[in-house]
Parts: structure tokens; C-alpha cells; sequence
């Protein structure tokens, strides 16, 4: 079967499933065109990330800088990636976005994501060789039963043509939730807990590569996977993801 024909197979389908479900924003539930989307309310109160922000980690700035400069964070300790970006500033609306996405079962919302993730990883994603996920420890994944970062990595591949290897890296060990500890904590927390699988060694050697999470907070786990992507034989690293936390926040 066609690609077209399989499109025209699913139309009908999508029409039945829309009129029994009614499309829903999926910050607030308001009715929209289509499943995924976000309503005006809603998009009104999203903070999306531009410019000025640090060349390094991404972090906004609230003032004008020049091109290259970089936070005090990355000044003081600059981090193994090359660069990270994400689309937007972690606040209530994009909490609740994100909470609804990773815990609510909307993974419909991953729709709506995909331009902005394409819009803010734009320079790594045309560099991009693989686009990896960060992943989750076996027992928590049986918990929540997916992987909303695999979901982000694995939509974005498809849309702009990259493989995704969602199982290239692998939690070797649990950790704490993070939410509560301290960035010291949750560097501790996180070390060592992150490996290469050694089926997939061959692919990440020389490769540029993108990794997805949903959440850029302190950065502790994103650090980690970074190191250990470099140390397993990747070229560079680029970090992508839905949100971040700024200083305002």
C-alpha cells in the first residue's frame, strides 16, 4: 500500500475518532481544530525562548548581549555539550503542558511540540547524525509506561528525517526523583547511572548527536548522559528540550 493510500485510509478513521472525542486543547481543555493543538488562551501564556539567551546552555538572558557570550554558569564550568537549546521558559502553563504530557497520558500533545522544537533546534538538528532520548530506569518505565522524551525523539526523527535510536543509551541503575534535591544532590544522584548499549557502539563512533528531554533544569542529567556519550566514542552532543528553567522562574 501506498503511503497516500494508507493517508486516505486513516482520514476516515481520524474523522470518526475526532467526532467521538472532540479535539481538546491540551493545556486546558478548551475545544480546538484538531487533536494536539493548543488553544489561543493557552498559547498566550506560553514563554517561548528567544534571543538574547547564553550561546553555550541556552539560558535567556533579560538584557542585550553580544553574539558567543556566555552565562556565569557556563563562564564559571562549561558543559561537555556543545550547545543546548529548548523552546520554551518553564513557567505554570508550560508546567502543566509538560505534566499532562509525562504523567496525564496526552501524548497526543507531542504534536504540537515537533515546530517548536524544530524552530529552536534548528542549527543542531541540520547537523544531527542520530537524535537520542534520555532514558528511563526498566522499573520506572513499566510504571508510567512510556518514555515521553523516546516519544519527542522518535516524532521529531520522523518529521525531520534523522534516525532516532530511542535504547542507544540505557539507565544501568534507578535514582531519586530530583524534584527536591539540590544541584549538588542531583549530580550525585545521577552519576554513573547512565551507559552506552554495546550493540549500539558502532553507530555513535564520529557521530554528531542530538539528545531530547523534556526538562532542562539544573542540567545534572543531561550533563551526565552528555559525558557519557563523549566518553563512548560520540563527536559532539547537542541538547534539545521542551522546556527550561531560567533565572525568573
Amino acid at each position: 500500500m501506498t503511503a497516500n493510500a494508507f493517508q486516505n485510509l486513516l482520514n476516515p478513521i481520524r474523522i470518526v475518532v475526532d467526532i467521538v472525542l472532540p479535539p481538546r486543547c491540551v493545556i486546558n481543555g478548551t475545544p480546538v481544530e484538531k487533536q494536539g493543538m493548543v488553544s489561543a488562551e493557552a498559547w498566550a501564556a506560553l514563554d517561548f525562548i528567544v534571543a538574547p539567551f547564553c550561546d553555550c546552555c541556552g539560558r535567556p538572558f533579560d538584557f542585550e548581549v553580544g553574539d558567543g557570550s556566555l552565562c556565569v554558569e557556563c563562564l564559571d564550568d562549561r558543559p561537555a555539550f556543545a550547545t543546548a537549546r529548548a523552546a520554551l521558559k518553564y513557567n505554570d502553563a508550560s508546567r502543566d503542558l509538560i505534566l499532562g504530557f509525562k504523567h496525564g497520558d496526552k501524548t497526543h500533545a507531542v504534536r504540537a511540540f515537533m515546530p517548536w522544537l524544530q524552530r529552536a533546534g534548528a542549527d543542531m538538528l541540520a547537523q544531527a547524525d542520530i537524535i537520542v532520548p534520555v532514558p528511563l530506569h526498566h522499573w520506572r518505565l513499566m510504571r508510567r509506561r512510556y518514555n515521553q522524551s523516546a516519544m519527542m525523539a522518535i516524532a521529531l526523527s520522523k518529521i525531520i528525517r534523522k534516525p532516532c535510536i530511542p535504547d542507544l543509551l540505557v539507565r544501568i541503575r534507578p535514582t531519586q526523583t530530583q524534584g527536591h534535591l539540590n544541584p549538588g544532590e542531583r549530580r550525585a544522584n545521577v552519576r554513573k547511572a547512565f551507559a552506552v548499549r554495546k550493540s549500539c557502539m558502532a553507530n555513535l563512533k564520529g557521530k554528531n548527536i542530538v539528545l531530547v528531554d523534556d526538562v532542562y533544569t539544573t542540567g545534572a542529567t543531561i550533563k551526565e548522559c552528555t559525558e557519557t556519550l563523549l566518553k563512548a566514542g560520540a563527536m559532539r552532543v547537542d541538547v534539545l528540550t521542551l522546556a527550561r528553567v531560567s533565572k525568573n522562574t
